[in-house]
């Protein structure tokens, strides 16, 4: 008799849903049950009337918004023709992750759970919801709902006579093989380039353009604690178009210095070559690996290992270890019990994945490269909203980088992968080709002429709108009212000479708020109060888009609140109907938000 199939679906955008899905995969394949992860989107959803079991993986983006790799799924399970029993032989269960300071904690868990029992699916738990804000982080939710999951799971579905589950110490096969080629040969992975610079298609991620850079200029005051890069690329003959409110997609590579130290302690030859082979027929290979691929081009270019590792990451470590001490060290890191001191040691400081290896030496010279894949998750490509239009720069595509860089107790800064590398690309030093591909954006601008928009981009949430304002301008759109805020004026104001240029031309009203000038913080909810007649009038008489863009921790929530009030004071509204016009600015698009954590 085949052994039943575990099917889990994740939505996941920094990779959290999708660690705890692997994890779920680990957990199932040591119950004996077959089981397949696949993120959302590259599922056939119409197959899902035909699973028996599936375990759902949610987080929640933004202002309550599906991750990226769950959006075309999303928009086919709410359509309201499907019958209420498509899914009646389903049993499912979902997990959230969410982040409970914000508003929509777990929003798109919650939803989902709601969703699939609508359409006769049988819940076996309720749903779990994890938060990042707990001192122990999602797994302090997880790790209780797991438990309660697999005794379900396995009064459903027994383990099959004689057979028991295979115990944490004991390491599951490999997702892949890697046969190592005796000779290096030259056309191995360094050219036979992923991307190229003539793609016959619109670029993607499996094909993305090689852009040249063209500058890379730091666009803050030399005394100004963050480096700050207004970053152009040239894309003539890429075939990308985009439009104000889309991002481009850069996937970025470690440092060298960095490549050569996890080589040095895995005890890998980064030139040497290998073929990947999957051990189960129904796994694919890694598009974005060419085959065959260097030791060096992996490192370089797929292994994130300047990411801050999981516990997962903790929990196969030990299973590889030979070093008994090693070994007791990983195991008390990656208990449950243990979870407190692996958030002492790792995650608050935000100790990387080499920097583990470095500090467990006898167990990284004896890791199976095999495992490589299983161990460390991938570079993700980061997103940056467009900053430039085509109507005003042809061939050109221009984005706002702030370089991270901060400090924990670790003595080492950490910096953040991607704006680290590009900050240290040096067009006027030689030839630099960046990897990149569009994605269409959260913002959508109206296409009359005489609609108002009201744009808030605190910091570097300006970039989309500067490509807004200069759309808007080359198409005669009147109406544009930014609210620009940043800390000093002389430090960070980022394109002032542009801005003040539009304004003399009648193209543009600016509005300020430079927070540190004076004794009381003023930031651009502040403006907006102030301004609350003129917000107010464009809003309710002209008919006016208001969009917001920059951090979402707490800004927001604050801008959010700034408008409600301004209902209350100017429209006259009740707080209920405040509310209510919010919402109903929200479901119409005339409140778009584009948030980043």
């Amino acid at each position: 008799m085949p052994s039943p199939r575990l099917l889990v679906l994740f939505g996941s955008q920094t990779g959290t849903a999708e660690d705890v899905s692997e994890r779920l995969g680990r957990g199932a394949r040591r119950r004996r049950l077959a089981c397949r992860v696949q993120a959302l989107d590259s599922y056939p959803v119409v197959n899902l009337i035909n699973e028996p079991l599936v375990i759902f993986v949610c987080a929640t983006t933004g202002q309550g918004d599906p991750p990226d790799n769950m959006k075309n799924f999303w928009r086919f399970i709410f359509r309201k023709h499907l019958p209420s029993t498509s899914l009646c032989q389903m049993d499912f269960a979902v997990v959230g992750l969410g982040d409970s300071s914000y508003a929509k904690f777990n929003f798109v868990a919650k939803k989902l759970h709601r969703r699939l029992l609508q359409l006769g699916g049988t819940a076996l738990l309720p749903v779990c919801l994890g938060d990042e804000q707990h001192e122990l982080g999602p797994d302090a939710a997880v790790d209780p709902w797991l438990h309660d999951l697999w005794e379900k799971v396995l009064g459903l579905h027994p383990l099959p006579l004689g057979l028991s589950v295979i115990p944490p110490g004991v390491p599951l096969p490999s997702k892949f093989t890697m046969q190592f080629l005796p000779e290096s040969p030259r056309s191995c992975s360094e050219e036979q380039r992923v991307a190229r610079t003539d793609p016959p298609s619109p670029p993607s991620e499996l094909q993305p353009f090689l852009a040249p850079m063209v500058t890379n200029q730091r666009v803050t005051g030399p005394s100004h604690f963050q480096d700050v890069r207004l970053i152009e690329f040239d894309i003539a003959g890429s075939g990308i178009s985009f439009a104000a409110g889309d991002v481009v997609l850069i996937p970025p590579q470690n440092a060298a210095s960095h490549v050569q130290q996890f080589c040095q302690v895995l005890g890998l030859d980064p030139e040497q070559c290998f073929t990947l082979q999957p051990r189960e027929p129904d796994v694919p290979c890694p598009t974005r690996l060419p085959q065959p691929c260097s030791v060096r081009h992996l490192v370089s270019q797929y292994l994130d290992i300047v990411s801050v590792p999981r516990r997962s990451f903790f929990e196969l470590l030990a299973c590889l270890s030979p070093s008994e001490l090693e070994r007791d060290k990983l195991l008390e890191l990656s208990s449950a019990a243990g979870q407190e001191e692996l958030s002492q040691y790792c995650t608050r400081p935000r100790r990387t994945v080499l920097e583990v290896l470095c500090d467990f030496p006898c167990t990284a010279a004896a890791i199976p490269p095999d495992y490589l894949l299983d161990l460390i998750p991938p570079i993700r490509p980061r997103a940056f909203s467009i900053a430039s239009s085509l109507l005003a720069h042809p061939s050109r595509l221009q984005i706002l980088v702030a370089v991270v860089q901060y400090q924990t107790r670790l003595r080492e800064p950490r910096r953040g992968l991607c704006s680290s590398w590009l900050a240290s690309l040096h067009p006027g030093q030689g030839p630099v080709q960046v990897p990149l591909w569009i994605r269409s954006g959260g913002l959508t601008f109206p296409e009359t002429a005489d609609t108002p928009v009201i744009m808030v981009g605190p910091g570097t949430g300006v970039a989309p709108f500067r490509a807004a304002i200069q759309e808007r301008v080359a198409q005669s759109q009147s109406g544009n009212f930014l609210f620009f805020g940043c800390r000093w004026r002389d430090q960070d104001f980022y394109w002032e000479a542009e801005w003040k240029e539009l304004e003399k031309r009648g193209c543009l009203t600016l509005i300020t708020a430079f927070s540190r000038e004076q004794k009381q913080k003023v930031y651009v909810q502040h403006r907006l109060r102030e301004l609350g007649p003129l917000v107010w009038e464009l809003l309710d008489r002209w008919g006016a888009y208001f969009y917001l863009a920059g951090n979402a921790k707490y800004m927001p929530a604050d801008v959010s609140e700034a408008l409600t009030s301004i209902f209350q004071e100017e429209g006259g509204l009740s707080g209920p109907d405040a509310a209510a016009y919010l919402a109903r600015l929200q479901r119409t698009l005339r409140f778009q938000t584009e948030t980043w954590a």
